[in-house]
């Protein structure tokens, strides 16, 4: 598994921002560590779910198959936060990337006539 502050900093450097970005971008980029932490996290209990649920059924126990709903459900749960989480990255780094790709004026991006 790739370091999260190496994929960040490739993410950086694809976008032509890894240098001479403003000091706001820093807590852009702490955010975007935050984030890959928390869906990291979400995958990290998913794992766990799954193999709990593979445990459960190979016992072929009925009552740890009746646990299994619970835990598929859950799972189910965190896929959803995991798409909500990546959604969000992919709009915050697009508003990043757009915002220093395009000259801006008085702090605003430049609209097409002033391209």
């Amino acid at each position: 598994m790739e370091d999260r502050r190496n994929l960040t900093k490739r993410a950086a450097a694809a976008a032509g921002l890894e240098n001479g970005g403003e000091e706001g971008d820093t807590e852009l980029w702490k955010g975007f560590d935050q984030s890959f932490r928390q869906v990291q996290t979400v995958l990290d209990r998913n794992r766990s779910l799954i193999q709990q649920v593979n445990e459960n059924h190979q016992s072929r126990i009925p009552d740890n198959m009746a646990k299994n709903v619970a835990l598929i459900q859950e799972l189910n749960g965190n896929i959803s936060k995991v798409v909500s989480l990546y959604s969000d990255l992919n709009s915050n780094f697009s508003t990043l990337f757009n915002n220093h790709r395009s000259p801006s004026t008085n702090g605003k991006p430049d609209t097409p006539s002033q391209r």
